[in-house]
């Protein structure tokens, strides 16, 4: 009998589980050997923020996985703007990160005047209800 009430637990907890997210998308720079991808993980159902963490890539001299702020479990669109030589700005509702593939970091950053440094690149966003990029213009 207890083997059988586990296993219905088990499948009880099943869709509860299928609530989580453990997703991730690229905006390819150069080839897939060149990228800053967004990773979002929420590890249990009952969490009311996403982890999040920002990767640059540039193979073979760099591969960085940062933590940055969590997010609400409805993914907050993250514009992404060039701003300088292997350097993009990303910002996500109010907060601003710096990402540079040439020395393999991101970090936070107080834009104090809120201004885009350049021209924006694209947005990762919700599409069909799956977080994705999409490039600037389409």
């Amino acid at each position: 009998m207890p083997k059988i009430l586990s296993r219905l637990v088990l499948c009880a907890a099943l869709p509860l589980l299928a609530a989580c997210e453990n997703s991730a998308t690229a905006f390819m720079v150069d080839g897939n050997q060149h990228a800053l991808i967004l990773v979002r993980e929420q590890p249990y159902f009952w969490t009311a923020e996403v982890e999040q963490a920002v990767v640059v890539s540039r193979l073979p001299s760099c591969q960085r996985k940062v933590t940055i702020h969590p997010s609400p479990t409805e993914l907050v669109e993250m514009e992404v703007y060039e701003a300088g030589d292997l350097l993009w700005a990303l910002r996500q509702g109010g907060r601003w990160y710096l990402a540079s593939t040439e020395i393999c970091q991101v970090q936070d950053w107080a834009n104090e005047g809120g201004a885009a440094p350049g021209p924006l690149v694209g947005t990762f966003r919700l599409r069909e209800g799956k977080p994705t990029f999409t490039r600037a213009g389409e």
